[in-house]
Formats: C-alpha cells, sequence, structure tokens
C-alpha cells in the first residue's frame, strides 16, 4: 500500500508504529521520551484503533520503576504491552527488564537516548543509558534517523513476538526525537499483514490464568538455575534470523535494504569506522565529501546491536572464495578458513579483534600460503601467533647467539663461504645487509642489524596477511565485508 508523507520528529515516529502493535502502555514521562506517551494517550483518547481493533490502554504510573512493573504484569496477563523511557528512567526498569527477558515476554521498550546524569543532569543524546542494559537479556535494535525510525521500529515489534525476546528499540534522545522530518508513514493494513498472529495467539495463551494453571517466580538452587538461564540461549542465537526475515519483509514493501549491518562508503576503502545512531548520516556526508576528494574511506552501520552476530562473520568467512585474493573456502573437502578472536586492553579500552586466517597450501608454499615464507626462513619459520597479529615481534630464541655472530662476521667483512654452519642459513642476507650499509661498522652493526630483523619481520607479516595492504587487497576485504549478510 501506498505511503503518504508526513513532517514528524523521531519520537512521533515511534509512537506510530508502537500504537499499531500496542494493547497496552505503562507510561512515565521523562526528556526526551515523554512526547511518545503523550501521543499515544492522545490517540487513543481519540479512539484510534491499533492492528487488532482496540484502542491501547494508557497508564500512568509514579515512576519509571512502577511503569515497568506495570509492563511485566500487563505481559504476564496476557497483553502486549509497551514503554517509552529514556537515562535513569531506562535505569530504573532494570531489575524488571530482567525478569521479562527470562519469561521471554516480547514487548518493545522504546528509547530516545540520553546521557545518564552523574555530577549533574545532562540531556546529552548519548547511549550511556542503552549501554546499560546490555545484559539484561533485552535485544537492541537502533535507528539512525526519523525515516529508519518508522521503518524499523516495526522489526523490534514483529520479531519480539516471533522470537520470544523483548526489544530495546532506541535512537538519539533530541537529534532524532526531536529532528522534524517528512517521512513516508506506515499504513496500519500493511504492519498488520506482516504481524504473525499465530505467535500473537500463542503469546495469549501462555498468559497467567486461574483456566490455564501454572507456575513462575519459584526459587531454584544454582545446579537448576544456571540449566535454564543456558536453556535460553536457543532464543537468541536464533533472533538475528527472524530479524533478517522482517527487515527482507520490509525491504520488500519498502524498496529499502536494512540488514543487520549496512556498509556505506569506497568499495577499497583503507579506513572504515563502525557506528549506530544518528552519527551514521553525519558520517556518510563526510564520507561522500572525503571520497570525492581521493580518500578511501567507508561505515559499518550497526542496526541489530544485541545480539551481536559475531558467529554470522565466522559462517561468512568459513564459506567464502575470492579467487582474485587466492582466498578459497576449500580444496579436496579440505577446510581453510577460520577467525581467531583477540581480546585486549588498549588505551584504556577493551578491544575485540577478529582475525581472518587461511591454511591453504600449494607445492611453491608447502607450510601455507599465509605461512611465512621459505625466503624468510632463516629469521622466522615458526607459525604466526596472536602476537604477531598484534603488530609485535616473537622471534625464536635462537636468533639471539646467531645475531651476535653475525654481527662479528659482518664487521670482520669475512666471505659467507667461510661463515660457521650455523650462520649458513643468513648468508644471502648478510650479503644483502653488507651492499645496503657500505657504513657498517663495529659501532652501528647491532643497530643495522634490528632494523634488518624488522624488514624481515615486516615482510613476514605481510606474507601471512590474508588480504594484502594493497588496493586489490583492500578492495578484496570490503567485498567480503558486502558478503556477510
Amino acid at each position: 500500500m501506498a505511503r503518504k508523507m508526513k513532517s514528524m520528529d523521531g519520537n512521533n515516529a515511534a509512537a506510530h508504529v508502537s500504537y499499531a502493535f500496542s494493547e497496552v502502555a505503562a507510561i512515565y514521562p521523562i526528556t526526551p521520551s515523554s512526547p511518545m506517551a503523550d501521543l499515544v494517550d492522545q490517540w487513543s483518547a481519540n479512539g484510534l484503533k491499533n492492528i487488532f481493533g482496540s484502542q491501547v490502554k494508557v497508564v500512568e504510573m509514579q515512576s519509571e520503576a512502577g511503569a515497568a512493573g506495570a509492563v511485566h504484569g500487563s505481559l504476564g496477563a496476557g497483553a502486549l504491552t509497551t514503554t517509552y523511557t529514556a537515562s535513569q528512567g531506562l535505569l530504573l526498569m532494570i531489575p524488571n527488564m530482567y525478569k521479562i527477558a527470562a519469561e521471554q515476554l516480547p514487548c518493545v521498550f522504546h528509547v530516545s537516548a540520553r546521557t545518564v546524569s552523574t555530577h549533574a543532569l545532562n540531556i546529552f543524546g548519548d547511549h550511556s543509558d542503552v549501554m546499560a542494559c546490555r545484559q539484561t537479556g533485552f535485544a537492541m535494535l537502533a535507528e539512525g534517523n526519523v525515516q529508519e525510525v518508522m521503518d524499523l521500529s516495526p522489526v523490534a515489534h514483529l520479531a519480539a513476538i516471533e522470537g520470544k525476546t523483548p526489544f530495546l528499540n532506541f535512537f538519539d534522545g533530541f537529534r532524532t526525537s526531536h529532528e522534524i522530518q517528512k517521512v513516508a508513514v506506515w499504513d496500519y493494513e500493511d504492519l498488520k499483514e506482516m504481524c504473525d498472529m499465530d505467535a500473537v495467539d500463542a503469546f495469549r495463551k501462555h498468559s497467567l490464568n486461574p483456566e490455564r494453571p501454572m507456575m513462575r517466580g519459584s526459587h531454584e538452587n544454582g545446579d537448576i538455575f544456571f540449566q535454564h538461564r543456558e536453556a535460553c540461549n536457543k532464543y537468541y542465537e536464533d533472533l538475528p534470523e527472524v530479524v533478517e526475515k522482517y527487515m527482507g519483509k520490509i525491504n520488500e514493501k519498502l524498496g529499502t535494504d536494512y540488514k543487520l549491518f549496512n556498509y556505506y562508503g569506497a568499495p577499497d576503502a583503507d579506513r572504515v569506522i563502525i557506528a549506530m545512531g544518528s552519527i551514521c548520516n553525519v558520517a556518510e556526508e563526510v564520507i561522500d565529501y572525503m571520497n570525492a576528494h581521493g580518500e578511501k574511506v567507508g561505515m559499518v552501520k550497526v542496526h541489530l546491536y544485541r545480539p551481536f552476530r559475531a558467529d554470522k562473520l565466522l559462517a561468512a568467512w568459513r564459506g567464502y572464495t575470492d579467487e582474485s585474493c587466492f582466498i578459497f573456502a576449500e580444496t579436496d573437502g579440505e577446510p581453510h578458513n577460520t577467525i581467531t578472536p583477540i581480546a585486549r586492553m588498549r588505551d584504556g579500552k577493551y578491544q575485540l579483534d577478529l582475525v581472518l586466517r587461511n591454511n591453504i597450501t600449494t607445492s611453491e608454499h608447502p607450510l601455507g600460503v599465509y605461512h611465512p615464507h621459505a625466503k624468510l626462513h632463516h629469521i622466522k619459520k615458526e607459525n604466526i601467533g596472536l602476537i604477531e597479529v598484534m603488530g609485535l615481534a616473537v622471534l625464536p630464541s635462537r636468533l639471539k647467539q646467531e645475531l651476535f655472530d653475525l654481527a662479528d662476521v659482518l664487521v670482520a667483512h669475512l666471505p659467507t663461504a667461510e661463515y660457521p654452519e650455523s650462520l649458513q642459513k643468513h648468508a644471502a642476507w648478510a650479503e644483502e645487509i653488507l651492499a645496503k650499509h657500505p657504513e657498517l661498522n663495529a659501532d652501528n652493526v647491532h643497530l643495522i642489524l634490528q632494523d634488518e630483523v624488522g624488514y624481515v619481520f615486516a615482510q613476514v607479516l605481510a606474507d601471512a596477511g590474508v588480504y594484502k595492504l594493497d588496493e586489490a587487497g583492500r578492495a578484496g576485504f570490503v567485498r567480503f565485508l558486502e558478503s556477510v549478510k
């Protein structure tokens, strides 16, 4: 159905969608989310019907904690329920969020993200509030502008209903919540068409009812409690596919290309940022400007932040082939691709690196195409490990004495044919060093050797890199990123 164009802000867009999928809204005002609740209250009072043919029942509580408790109770009674909040208001809802998620109750909290106040009150639109909720069990979906709020908010509701997982649907406070844009608005018939009514019916039948008695909120000892906590993992593992399914339905209706992660920028970018929220629109303009002036930059835009699909990257890489970069997922039935994760502290922040690896061999490189090549084995023959991947050189212990001995024969200008057996493997390299450094003497030989070992090791790392640091390698890496869906 053709969509009408209307001018509205992000709060209005979220409220429009949430009204369609909600039977109850438990509310409490807090800047900058209050207009969402206000609009829903107005529409309900004016008799607007949701996709189920009823008016939303709006209940204002006495605090955000009370609103979250009301949401929990209403969901338990079998009513699709939502709320709207931000900042400290969201933090007050956290205790109930754990319960809602663990009981697999399909609700959506719409959050206009705002700084959590610390030494002073602040209404800056950062993500410190939603970041505090990462371990509650709520899935998290992010939008970057008003049109995305309109387009993607249904994904949160639809995926929550089918995936039995509550969602935080968030966008930046003020930058998106109060920015007015002219957007294409959903018709409720289109939203109803996408809704899995069988899943809605199953949710209602799961409600607390004296005609269908069941136990909830019991006490469990550790041996059983943690088994049940593990049992819910399946739903989180399956949820990204559910989100993709509804993104696909929306793409089909709208002609858009929403994915869990969307790439924007140069196909052969040598610098890429990862971002979510309103920064993405700004970054797109900067990327366009820089690329038009000869730079090669890009951005990965995150929509589904939780569950974060690192395993999707692994699955994509294991089956990925790009012959132009000599990357083969398998040959003769032997798989070659894998990923090594590295978690470390860097500049006071935790950093996770995902290292793409490939173990293919050829007759020229029997130890591996992406293993140190034979001409460098006099310095490094051993496998490249995690330390080297992080840019640090781990040299074999044998080199310590060999380099001292090599320094002596270089200063003496001993013919390579007369080198001791332990130094013969360095003979060709030694000749290159002497030709390159006619100034070599007893005072500078160790510094020269140190530099030359560094140059060799840089080549070792270049050989081991699956994607080379050149135009073809960068283009190949971007092709792989774009294949991850």
